[in-house]
Order: structure tokens, then sequence, then C-alpha cells
């Protein structure tokens, strides 16, 4: 039979961890073959790319839909395991999941909102993504891709250490520029407790001026509150600073976000979306898989010299 796409996968996955066990994703890809009677050469046939097998790349995506909608969980990086929500799920013997299904479930709605659905609300149904040239399901599909890459990314810095988020933070002012090289940079670690400063950066290479940083790694369900940059704006004057950069893994709340802005001292408020955006732009804890170029035609080349006389 033909490579199922990934929504048909996506009620074979769901029954396959319907045992309660933990499964991993690549022992998974191989019962589901068998469930879909795949031949090996199925099963080897790769994307365009050449990086990556068609049913595995089929797979993940399954897994992740799944997961959007709260039917599985990750209780590790590559494995799954069933949530109460999955069982409820297979208890009503249903043929089909796809995403038309999926989308009684809010979390999967919200992660269905992409930068582009968000721009044009219409584009709601996968009917109108046929009507998108291809240049726009492309990009509409690559916002898809990044969204759940940035969920990814947030969810392991929440699980790293305080050392870890520190490195992190000043590896990545680093690669944006700060600080002039990471041997530099690293000095700055180890201010903790410091005043309310978790470190401090060179803003240039020649260290003309100086940013003070405070990194809070907090769970999602809090935030950031005006109290919490009035102390670090408070400390930021004890050290007659002028400029201060407030890293979370969280969100700061409205009031956070006011002060910030009315105040003189300079601070820049980055939250955890911000984070792991600046993160995948300059490629810190992100690897490539593929890229590809899109390319037109440059009429330029067939000037009037390329006319047939």
């Amino acid at each position: 039979m033909p490579v199922p796409d990934f929504q048909s996968i996506m009620l074979p996955l769901l029954k396959l961890a319907a045992d309660g066990d933990v499964h991993y994703i690549h022992d998974a890809v191989n019962q589901l073959a068998d469930t879909f009677s795949l031949s090996d050469e199925e099963k080897s046939r790769l994307l365009p790319s050449g990086q990556q097998p068609v049913f595995y790349n089929r797979v993940g995506w399954a897994r992740t839909y799944l997961k959007k909608a709260g039917l599985i969980e990750d209780p590790r990086r590559g494995y799954f395991l069933i949530t109460e929500r999955g069982r409820t799920v297979l208890n009503q013997n249903l043929d089909r999941i796809d995403m038309q299904y999926l989308r009684q479930f809010p979390e999967y709605v919200v992660f269905r909102r992409t930068a582009r659905e968000t721009d044009h609300p219409e584009i709601i149904n996968e009917e109108v993504l046929e009507e998108l040239t291809p240049e726009e399901a492309l990009e509409n599909a690559y916002q898809r891709i990044r969204k759940d890459l940035s969920e990814g990314l947030l969810e392991y810095v929440l699980g790293s250490s305080p050392g870890f988020f520190e490195k992190l933070v000043v590896e990545l002012l680093v690669k944006m520029g700060y600080g002039g090289s990471q041997r530099n940079a690293a000095r700055a670690v180890g201010q903790r407790g410091d005043e309310g400063i978790d470190g401090i950066i060179d803003e240039d290479r020649l260290g003309l001026d100086t940013i003070y940083i405070q990194a809070k790694k907090w769970k999602l369900e809090s935030s950031v509150g005006r109290p919490e940059i009035q102390r670090f704006v408070g400390a930021l004057q004890g050290k007659r600073a002028k400029k201060g950069i407030f890293i979370t893994t969280t969100r700061f709340s409205d009031d956070a976000r006011e002060f910030a802005r009315l105040i003189d001292t300079k601070v820049v408020l980055i939250d955890g979306s911000q984070l792991t955006d600046l993160m995948i732009d300059y490629g810190i804890g992100v690897t490539t898989r593929t890229s590809y170029d899109i390319k037109s035609l440059d009429t330029d080349y067939f000037g009037e010299s390329s006319i047939e006389e």
C-alpha cells in the first residue's frame, strides 16, 4: 500500500500508546510500518531533501499533532505516553482522527494559530490552504515548523540547570554581537545574588558601555510582574548603569511592560517566546536539517541580445 498521510497515522499511533507504556518513537515507526504493511522500499523512501524517510517524517508529525491536542505527552525526548484525554478519545471507538477532529481541543487551536493564520483569519480550513500560491503554502508550513520548534526549545530550556541557562543567555548575546567573544563574555557570569544582577556583558568589543543582565527561569504558569522589574531597575541604579536586559522563560505582565516603557533607564524585556525566536534566528540549541532556495526567473539574463533575430 502507499505510504499513508500523517493524518491517517494519528489513530493507529494513539492505539499503539493505549497500553499505557512509554514508547520510543523509533520503535513506534517500525511497529506502525507493520500495521500499514509497508514494504522495505516504502519504509526507506526519502523526502525530496534526502534527509529523512517519508514515513518517519509523517509519524513524527502525527505525534506532534496528537501532543498539541493533549492526547499524548512526552515524558522525555524521543518518547511518548498516552494521556487521560487520549484514553477518553480511544473509548469513543473512532474510525479516524484527523486535524478536523482535533480542532475541538483548545490547545490544538492555539498551536494552529500560526503567524500566517493570525494575519489572515480566513485561513482556517485545510481546503482553503489549497488555494494558496506555492510560496504562500511554503511560508505557512515554515511558520508551523518554527512554532513547534520554538515550543520544543522552551521545554528544554525550562528543564535545564540555572548554570546552563546563564551560559545559554551569554552565548546568545555573543552571537547577537555583544561582549566580543565567548571567552570574554563568560567572565560576566556568576554574579548571582549581586543586588539583583545575574550577569554583565560589554555592549561592544571595545567595552565602551556595559549591559547588566537579569535572567529568570520561571515556569510558564507564572509571569514576571512590575515588582521584579522595579527591583532590577533599582539594582541598575545602584551600579549607576543605564542599560539592562531582563530575560525570562515565561511572560511579562502588562504592568511590568508599561513600567519598563515609561522609565528613563533603558530596560529591554525578553520573554520566553522572544527568547526561543532569537535562539532559532542565531542558531543556539538548533541545527539546520535542510534548506531550500526559492529562485525566480532572471529576465535580465535573457536580454535583447538573447532574442533570435
